[in-house]
């Protein structure tokens, strides 16, 4: 056993309940007004409260991210949005900006507050000043190494430290990037980041307008400066020899099915901490394999081993797609046509068709069966299902027993094409 916690993200409630349900200890979101992650977040005052309320009655923690760098303008907001959710009593508050963290020690005095990654802390002088200052645990940024970590826990050893140990990489320090603001006028420091780190980039010469270049590195050209994912799933027992208390996971824009694969996954590794033997090590190869069927952009230990030169970028602009994200079990679960009452309502997010072979994803298990048969709402049989909007449902047939129990969590996925 270990007393190492694991954060997952939330993008709404739905999302924070998946991570929950799969696994995670804890998971972190916040307003959209004051979040990094503006267009993907769906949380409001009411909303946030509800999920708090969800995260206590599982025994779960739930932070708030107030991560933004606020003007002027937005302060007097903020302060009415941080003592409204203070009401709700979060486990923390997450920022990085200084008169932020002022605005929420006045406003929601007694609830901790962590240092966001974006305050980019590399060294054991800032832990100690933040400390100072009644911060009780810092995300550390994601440039250290595992020795650097070590130093600073051995240097500061009474602050709790948290590292990302899955999720997208930024080109910018610590995520405090002018790109998207310089090419869009989305600012990536207010939560509007349009990832233009992302995008495929040619040379003009300046005698040559409208002559475009490929800044080549292969017969694909490249893609200077998008980062592979990061992935410390087999390396958690150095950081938490490290001092490190606390694993943290990337990707509020992300679906209910990477925040269940990530957290089901990432919980067991965090459970093998500690023991060295060849049936542990055979597992995290498993759990690894496990981690790729999620979209991702190559995987890499990023800086953690002082080795991030080695060819960390990705070639392309379309990730990596080993697998399909299908379906999820309804939660609310329209009436049943006559004759299909052991029937499942899956809510359909990408294609299947009869004949296709499944995987169904609960909290505890993984089973594959081959799709014979599915129905419409009307219970008509159909041959295909297409997502096409929020309403496309089908009724199929799925493995029992059901090994999470009869109220847990489902999730289809399929290898993709």
């Amino acid at each position: 056993m270990t007393n190492h916690e694991l954060v997952l993200p939330a993008a709404d409630p739905e999302r924070a309940k998946y991570a929950f349900l799969f696994g995670a200890d804890a998971c972190y979101g916040g307003p959209a007004r004051y979040s990094l992650r503006k267009a993907e977040v769906d949380f409001d005052v009411q909303s946030l409260g509800e999920t708090i309320d969800l995260a206590h009655s599982l025994g779960k923690k739930f932070y708030v991210t107030i991560n933004i760098f606020p003007k002027d303008t937005q302060m007097a907001g903020l302060a009415e949005t941080v003592s409204t959710i203070a009401n709700s009593k979060p486990d923390a508050f997450i920022a990085s900006d200084p008169g932020a963290i002022n605005v929420i020690k006045r406003q929601a005095p007694g609830i901790p507050i962590h240092l966001s990654t974006q305050a980019n802390t590399t060294n054991s002088e800032s832990v100690r000043f933040w400390a100072d200052q009644g911060i009780k645990r810092i995300v550390l940024a994601r440039e250290l190494t595992l020795s650097e970590i070590s130093t600073i826990h051995k240097a500061a050893p009474e602050v709790e430290l948290e590292c990302f140990v899955h999720g997208a990489m930024c080109i910018a320090y610590s995520g405090r990037c002018l790109l998207s603001a310089a090419l869009t006028g989305r600012e990536a420091n207010q939560g509007m980041c349009a990832h233009t780190c992302r995008w495929q980039y040619n040379l003009v010469e300046q005698t040559r307008p409208g002559e475009y270049f490929p800044i080549e590195e292969d017969e694909t050209g490249t893609y200077i400066m998008n980062s592979k994912d990061l992935c410390l799933l087999p390396h958690l027992d150095q950081l938490a020899e490290a001092g490190v208390t606390s694993f943290k996971v990337e990707g509020r824009n992300k679906t209910e099915y990477y925040v269940s694969v990530m957290a089901r996954a990432y919980k067991e590794a965090v459970s093998l901490i500690g023991k060295n033997d060849k049936e542990s090590a055979e597992r995290i190869a498993e759990l690894m394999d496990e981690i790729r069927t999620t979209n991702h952009r190559g995987l890499t230990t990023g800086f953690l081993f002082g080795d991030a030169h080695k060819g960390e970028t990705f070639d392309r602009a379309v990730p990596i797609r080993g697998y399909q994200y299908v379906g999820v079990a309804a939660n609310d679960t329209t009436s049943r046509p006559e004759g299909l009452a052991d029937y499942h309502e899956i809510k359909v997010k990408n294609k299947m068709v009869v004949g296709d072979t499944l995987e169904m994803i609960t909290p505890l298990a993984t089973s594959s069966f081959e799709l014979e048969k599915m129905y419409n709402l009307r219970g008509h049989p159909v041959s295909d299902a297409s997502p096409g909007n929020t309403m496309s449902r089908v009724f199929m047939q799925l493995p029992e027993p059901r090994t999470a129990g009869t109220s847990g969590p489902i999730l289809l996925r399929k290898k993709a094409d």
